[in-house]
This record gives structure tokens, sequence and C-alpha cells, in this order.
């Protein structure tokens, strides 16, 4: 999951919720290389979303949980796409229980596994280890999504597209390994990763490629800014929580 920073509120206050969305896609949402705008992203599973990204109240706007009065906060909002947003629907949301990317390196938190499943990463203790689990649950990161006959539901497996983008990701590693003009690859690289979405994914695959890592890290808004990596892409540093947000810098 990429830690981002969304910084104060660029407006007092909200009339609708959803006019938050350009300022969020500005912010922390939004991939590019040369000034071209490639594609969006969920803040939780890192799929590209081209349609249907929305706002995302972080805690519920409605429900046995509902936080009527931040509705329209811009400390509760983030981007999410239609699955993770039905998912963690109204349940309730403890920020001491959890890893959110605009408040924890979560980067730290969750390793993508190349079955396609996510599994916290082995190197947490065991505190650690409980939140990042409550958090793949929270959003149903894992869960597998019944596929009919006409394939209805592909779309919707994050899992299955997070397979796939692994193999493109180990291709593209393969080619970069064994390509003599290396700085011509590193473009069309980044731009892949920009189009595939999954930054976790690309970022294990190139973990020893550091040029790469921070080509990718400043390449998607808002992840650089996050404090969470170093100029070589290399992610060792606690979110330093700088927007002041509730229950932040846990990893």
């Amino acid at each position: 999951m990429r830690p981002v920073k969304k910084g104060s509120s660029p407006i007092v206050v909200f009339n609708r919720y959803e006019d938050a969305f350009d300022y969020l896609l500005d912010r922390i949402g939004m991939g590019e290389w040369n000034n071209i705008k490639i594609g969006q992203y969920c803040s939780y599973c890192e799929r590209c979303i081209q349609t249907n990204l929305a706002v995302e109240h972080i805690e519920p706007k409605k429900g046995l949980f509902g936080k009527p009065a931040l509705e329209k906060e811009w400390s509760n909002f983030l981007l999410a796409c239609v699955n993770c947003n039905s998912t963690k629907g109204s349940q309730k949301v403890d920020f001491n229980s959890i890893y959110l990317p605009d408040r924890d390196n979560t980067f730290r938190a969750i390793e993508y596994k190349q079955d396609g499943t996510i599994e916290p990463k082995e190197a947490l203790n065991d505190h650690e280890k409980i939140l990042a689990h409550n958090t793949i649950k929270l959003l149903g990161l894992n869960n597998n999504i019944a596929v009919g006959s006409d394939l209805s539901g592909v779309a919707k497996d994050r899992r299955t597209q997070r397979l796939n983008v692994w193999l493109i990701a180990l291709n593209a590693y393969d080619d970069f390994q064994n390509c003599v003009d290396k700085e011509a690859l590193k473009k069309f690289i980044v731009r892949e990763m920009l189009s595939n979405g999954f930054f976790s994914i690309w970022m294990k695959v190139f973990e020893q490629e550091a040029e790469i890592k921070s080509l990718f890290v400043n390449s998607i808004r808002g992840t650089e800014n996050s404090g969470c990596f170093d100029e070589l892409g290399a992610s060792h540093i606690k979110h330093p929580n700088e927007d002041n947000l509730d229950s932040g810098g846990k990893i």
C-alpha cells in the first residue's frame, strides 16, 4: 500500500465531499511521466482505476459507526475504487488498530506475494502484524470473487490482477537485465508501472534497482512527499505524519 501525504485542506469548507476529488487526485492519486498524466490509483489496493475512482471516507459517514460530522472533512478523505469502498463500507475504523496510507508507512507493513496474495511483512513484530492483518481484512484485499461463465467478476478480482501485474513486472525486469540500452528501457518501465498500477509490486520486483525505484516514487503524486522513501527509493523510515492526522506514525 503506497504511503502518501495529502497536505492541508485546499478549501476551508467543502460544499459537497465530491468536490474534493480533483484535489485528492492532484495531491495523492495521479501518476505522470514527462508531464503526461498516465494513471490514477486507489489509495488502498493500488489498482490503476480510470473510471469510478471516488472520494473515500476513512471513517464512514453513515451506518452504526457513521461520523456524519466528518462527511466533508479533508482529513477524512482518501481515494478508493468501488471494490475497496464497498468492502470497507460502514465498518468501524479504529485508527490505532489499522494502518492507513496518509498517516503510516503502509509500504513497510504489507508484503505483495507472487501468487497475488497480500500478507503482513515478515520483519514486523507481533503487534505490527496484527495491525497489518486488520488492514487487509478491513479492505478485503485477499477476498476471492466468484467468476461466472461469462467471466463476470474478473474486473473486480484484485488478486488476479495483482498476479498478472507480477508477471508483467517480472518480464520487464528480465528485459532490463538483458538490455544494453538501459536508459531507454527505464522510461518504458516507469510508464508500464503507471499504466498497470500496483506500485508495491513494481517496487518489490525492482528492489535491487535503486534508480528505478526512485523513479517509481517520484512518478505518483504524494508518494515522495510522504517522507517514507529516501533518495534511493528505500523505505526504512516511519511516516513522519506531518499533517498531524490522528494516530499517525505507527510504522
